[in-house]
This record gives structure tokens, C-alpha cells and sequence, in this order.
């Protein structure tokens, strides 16, 4: 297993192959850490790629093609897989990983997941991810696929003491999940900001999970308000706020598909925000991180 490093004068970036997975973002300016240290006694990643699915299937199994398939593990196997490296640059990364004889006893579709990391040519401080999908079979695939990074309050500050934004936003939805890891989404909340912002101590131990493409951005801000780090995301169906009680981080996750809603029970094609590919089709799909100084 291979760890790729990207720097600039601003950030030094590092991306396992193991899962395609950033596992370091180090702020050169002001010498401090910013993404989630993998801490196995709180929570084992940093910031892992969720394919081909988000979340959980009911009672570990899944249908599709009327077949029924079983999937043990949450969000999906590509996050311990190794990927491929097939070009990198001082400042740049693009990983792969392709469907094989393993993956298809478990998810019977051929395709291949392209990562591309991209340190930004003009801000420094902004990282680019893209997920480029590709069904390489001959008849329609079905996947969800997610980001799950998990950034560090900022060093000497309380989480319970920062706050989250939502530009723009006065008002939102969400809805959270069980206590199995399945979204309730008969119990729709509603969630009200003061300009825009809510404290981060809100979201403890609650996952909230904003529906409807409401969400364009979030940003994870320090106590005094000023930003800390902006994850943009325009065109994405969902986004998932979620933090561990006893961890100093808070994860802001982009989401094309979810978990299980509690008792599903329909096939692949059936879930929210299902993506759908035909044969010889690619999706991407693309988010950005600024970490602000």
C-alpha cells in the first residue's frame, strides 16, 4: 500500500491507495492538522470513499435483478479496497479500482470508480474531488456513492464551542436514522438558524440527513463564527452532518444515494437517490474543500 503526497505552499495533502482515501490534509501556513487522525478507539477513518453504497442494507441483503445479494458491511467495500494509481502530480492524483472476480460474488455489476484529488491552480487552500463512475457491462448498473471526510475542530477548541453554516439557508429539513444505522423518513425535523448558523453541540450524537438537493455548501466554523473549512457540493441530492461524542471532529458528507430506509425491503432501483447507469455510460461527480486559514 502506497501513501501519494500533494503539496503547495498552503497544504500538504496524502491519499492511501487503500480506498482511494485522503488520510492527511496539513496546513503548512498555520502548522496545525486538519483532517480527523483515524483514532481507532473513536472512529478508524479519515475519510473514506462510500461505493457502491451509503449507509446500510436491511438484514445485511439486497435485491436487484431479482436476485438477492448479501452486502455485511456499511457503506458499501470500495473504502478497503486497494486502488490502482494512473497519474500523479505535484499536485494531482487520479486512482482506480475495477470490478473483479471478488467484488462481483457481492455486487454483480462491472465498473470501474475512478478518485481524482486536485490541489487548485489559482487558491491554495482549496482541494478538488472527483468521482468518475462507468458501467463496463452491458446492462443497466445501479450504485450510491458518498464522501465521508471528518475535519478537526481547530486546535485549543471545544467542538461543542464551533458551529456549523448553511449559506443562505434560514430554515432546513432533515431526518435522522434509527439506532441500526436505517433513516426514518416518516419523522421529518426542522432545523432553524440565526443568519444562517447553528452550534455544532446541536448535532451531538444525532446524524442529520438533509434531503431535496437543499444544500449547495457547509461550512464547519470556529467559536467566534469566522470559517474554518467550506465543503461545496452544487448538485448533490443529499448531505449528512455526523460527529462522535468523544472525537474533536465533525464529518460533512456529500452524498449521491443513502442508507436504507427502517423495513425496506424493494430492489436497488427503488432507493433514494439510486443512480442509475446504462452500458458503457459514466457518471462524475464533484466536490471541493477550502480550508480557510
Amino acid at each position: 500500500m502506497a501513501t501519494h503526497v500533494l503539496e503547495n505552499s498552503a497544504l500538504r495533502v496524502e491519499i492511501d491507495d487503500r480506498g482511494a482515501e485522503l488520510c492527511r490534509v496539513y496546513d503548512r501556513e498555520g502548522g496545525c492538522e486538519r483532517l480527523w487522525s483515524a483514532d481507532p478507539a473513536v472512529w478508524n477513518r479519515h475519510a473514506p470513499i462510500l461505493f457502491p453504497f451509503v449507509g446500510k442494507v436491511v438484514d445485511g441483503k439486497y435485491r436487484t435483478g431479482g436476485r438477492e445479494y448479501a452486502m455485511k458491511t456499511q457503506h458499501g467495500f470500495a473504502r478497503d479496497r486497494e486502488f490502482a494509481c494512473l497519474e500523479q502530480t505535484a499536485q494531482s492524483l487520479t486512482q482506480e479500482l475495477c470490478a473483479d472476480e471478488e467484488s462481483k460474488r457481492i455486487y454483480p455489476f462491472d465498473f470501474r470508480l475512478r478518485v481524482a484529488h486536485r490541489l487548485d491552480a489559482e487558491d491554495a487552500r482549496l482541494l478538488h474531488i472527483e468521482w468518475a463512475v462507468t458501467n463496463e457491462g452491458d446492462a443497466p448498473m445501479y450504485f450510491a456513492i458518498g464522501g465521508h471526510p471528518g475535519f478537526l475542530v481547530p486546535e485549543g477548541a471545544r467542538k461543542e464551542d464551533c458551529f456549523l453554516a448553511f449559506p443562505g439557508r434560514e430554515r432546513l429539513r432533515y431526518i435522522s436514522a434509527d439506532s441500526a444505522g436505517f433513516a426514518l423518513p416518516d419523522a421529518v425535523h426542522e432545523l432553524t438558524l440565526c443568519a444562517g448558523v447553528s452550534p455544532c453541540g446541536e448535532t451531538l450524537p444525532e446524524t442529520w440527513i438533509f434531503e431535496d438537493g437543499q444544500l449547495d455548501a457547509v461550512e464547519l466554523r470556529r467559536p467566534d463564527k469566522s470559517p474554518w473549512v467550506t465543503l461545496n457540493c452544487a448538485g448533490f441530492p443529499l448531505l449528512a452532518v455526523w460527529a462522535k461524542a468523544d472525537g474533536p471532529f465533525v464529518c460533512l458528507e456529500p452524498w449521491y444515494g443513502r442508507t436504507d430506509d427502517a423495513g425496506f425491503t424493494g430492489e436497488l432501483a427503488d432507493k433514494v437517490s439510486e443512480q442509475r447507469l446504462n452500458a458503457g455510460e459514466t457518471k462524475r461527480y464533484t466536490y471541493s474543500i477550502r480550508f480557510h486559514r
